[in-house]
């Protein structure tokens, strides 16, 4: 049994100076290739569920007792871990589905509104022993915590994890999400400075538009958690599509698909290393 908290993982890479890899599942064929590439990298994993995800497989208790199944059986820890939940009530059922941890995004609402929703979903989250993180700035591709030109305030930041209690802060430094090509800029000097400020772990949300050379910096300059979902889902539906261009004649999914799971775990495993700071053989993957 190698299910543990978010909790977990992110207070131990932040107290040693290095970055846990936070990755989306869409299906259970990105779970298990999720699980594969921790079991590969020799590395823990978080297994992330997006409000977009449950919402596309028509509610959020299918795709997170099968991710949650797939976690308890990993030879790594691996974490379950509720992203991007705007409806409070996702985060209550997330929680009662046992997730170790969970985000409310309320980066899009003005700055009371935010603390004021963050801090009741935080309650309740805490009520339970679930690990709560937040947003504040706005990050691009969802007009929120990333816009271009958004940027957390670090003054702003620490007021903010005071008046809701959360224990983990998404910050606006540049990222943006749903990019397909990798080159954000950063704000390195932005990211120390937070670091500095809060006395909660940083996470990076959008971190499929940044170079591998860049996110390392970043993890230096204080970064904890490294969420990424487009990159890999990049590299999965490569591989689907080279299968089928190969056989045009090829109906059985699985003849597919288990060739798109390897090629996820393979970039994973490399994600989670070079989060970790355990390669330096940054490459544009």
């Amino acid at each position: 049994m190698t299910l543990v908290s978010a909790r977990e993982l992110v207070a131990a890479a932040s107290a040693a100076g290095r970055g846990i890899g936070a990755f989306n599942v869409i299906h259970l064929e990105t779970a298990e290739g999720l699980v594969r590439a921790a079991e590969l990298a020799q590395l823990p994993v978080i297994l992330q569920i997006s409000q977009n995800c449950a919402d596309y497989h028509g509610g959020l208790e299918p795709i997170a007792l099968a991710t949650l199944a797939v976690a308890r059986r990993a030879a790594m820890p691996v974490a379950v871990h509720l992203d991007h939940a705007e409806r409070p009530e996702l985060v209550d059922e997330a929680i009662a589905l046992g997730f170790g941890s969970v985000m409310f995004d309320g980066g899009v609402l003005p700055y009371d509104d935010n603390v004021a929703l963050t801090s009741a979903v935080a309650a309740r989250a805490h009520a339970a022993g679930v690990y709560i993180e937040g947003e504040l700035g706005e990050v691009g591709g969802k007009d929120g915590a990333h816009a271009p030109g958004v940027r957390t305030d670090p003054d702003e930041a620490r007021a903010f994890v005071a008046a809701t209690g959360v224990d983990a802060l998404a910050v606006a430094v540049g990222s943006s999400h749903a990019m397909i090509d990798r080159t954000a800029s950063l704000d390195l000097d932005l990211i120390a400075r937070l670091h500095a400020a809060l006395p909660v772990p940083l996470v990076l949300h959008g971190s499929s538009g940044v170079a591998d050379d860049v996110i390392a910096q970043a993890v230096r300059a204080g970064m904890a958690k490294i969420n990424v979902s487009t990159h890999l889902n990049g590299h999965f539906t490569r591989a689907v599509r080279g299968v089928l261009d190969d056989d045009e004649r090829l109906v059985d999914s699985r003849k597919y698909l288990a060739p798109a799971r390897e090629a996820l775990a393979v970039e994973a495993a490399r994600l989670l290393r070079l989060f970790a700071l355990a390669e330096d053989d940054t490459v544009a993957g």
